[in-house]
């Protein structure tokens, strides 16, 4: 990613962060969906949050896997949530599709869209010719979510496919997060027509590094930070783009997800939402296999194949002078300790919780419900 040069800042959860990220990082680039809205709300106090970021300097761009709006329309949305921002600040996986596509088969090839409105407009922008159906011969078809794809358009995609049309995806992401809870993806759509087609899709947006480097490039980026709610897409991103990233928790990921993620999946920063970018990181420290954040610590526990989740004593989980009150020392804790067993391996983990406090995290997390590693 030019530009940018990873530093010691940049060591994985267990380092932390002893001053706010907005202080650290001069961009953020942020995820839309599970980050900053969910639906068409914004996430509550993230909109705040932001404006405080960008009052201490850091500046904002926008990458989405979400392919059904065109950069004007997402960014007259976050300007309505109270979110400022303009056209170019937006980078969709519509656009990216479209330049991949515009790359490889040339200017005015023939191209079919499949989803919402941001679809046929990052193609036609792209200098690509825009065709109606299977029957106007495609070169290629791109696939993007839109909450209007039925049958007759999965349709015309397999036909067009199935005579020889390259198979184009804006992102695989099987679900997207709303108020009701994940509802099907782009990913979801994407598997109808490689099932009945049998033809593997070439997947364009994050984690392809592409999207978050064009970001870079046009905010000039020098410490670019990924904020974002998916491993697979977000966090795989951003280490694949050489960018540090802060995962939170408003969107799909839970804590049981996030304790089975793998090496390339695993986030430099923890939060609750995006306005964990106005706080700073505590670190994880390690002593006789005990892993330690803030008033909780983590351990394995003998002889029962899990981790032991030990709380606060009381209900009191942060006091003041903490490094962090946002309630996700212990997960902390437990991240750092589980990925230490399995450095170089993600492994569902079975977590064991020590007095009421422990438990009750345990429920807030989704981790009541682990599995034995």
């Amino acid at each position: 990613m030019s530009g940018y040069a990873p530093t010691a800042a940049d060591q994985g959860l267990a380092a932390g962060s002893p001053e706010p990220p907005s202080a650290r990082y001069d961009v953020a680039l942020l995820d839309l969906d599970g980050v900053v809205y969910v639906g068409s709300a914004a996430v509550p106090g993230v909109p705040a949050a932001l404006a405080s970021a960008r009052s201490a300097g850091m500046r904002l761009g926008f990458v989405t896997n979400n392919a059904a709006r065109t950069p004007e329309e997402v960014a007259a949305h976050l300007t309505d949530l109270g979110v400022p921002a303009d056209p170019v600040d937006v980078i969709t996986s519509s656009q990216a599709a479209a330049a991949v596509v515009a790359g490889l088969l040339g200017p005015g090839a023939r191209v079919l869209p499949v989803g919402g409105p941001g679809v046929a407009a990052a193609l036609a922008a792209a200098g690509l010719t825009v065709v109606a159906g299977a029957g106007d011969a495609p070169e290629a078809v791109v696939q993007g979510y839109g909450r209007e794809v039925g049958w007759a358009q999965l349709a015309e995609a397999v036909v067009a496919v199935r005579a020889g049309a390259r198979h184009v995806a804006t992102n695989a992401d099987a679900t997207i997060p709303s108020p009701r809870g994940p509802l099907p993806g782009n990913g979801a759509m994407v598997g109808v027509v490689r099932g009945v087609t049998g033809i593997e899709p070439l997947i364009t947006g994050k984690p392809d590094p592409a999207m978050h480097a064009e970001c870079v490039h046009r905010t000039g980026a020098r410490r670019p930070l990924v904020v974002g709610d998916r491993l697979d897409t977000d966090i795989e991103g951003a280490r694949r783009a050489g960018a540090a990233s802060l995962l939170v928790l408003s969107g799909i990921t839970d804590g049981a997800t996030l304790l089975a993620a793998g090496p390339g999946r695993r986030p430099d920063l923890l939060a609750p939402d995006a306005s964990g970018v106005l706080l700073p990181h505590p670190p994880v420290t390690a002593d006789d296999q005990t892993w330690r954040c803030g008033r909780w610590s983590a351990r394995l526990a003998e002889g029962a194949g899990a981790l032991e989740l030990i709380g606060p004593d009381g209900k009191d989980r942060t006091r003041a002078g903490d490094p962090a009150t946002d309630g996700l020392d212990g997960l902390r804790a437990l991240c750092v300790a589980h990925w230490a067993v399995h450095a170089d391996d993600g492994a569902p983990a079975r977590v064991v919780a020590t007095g009421a406090a422990g438990a009750e995290a345990l429920r807030r997390w989704g981790l009541d419900r682990s599995t034995p590693c």
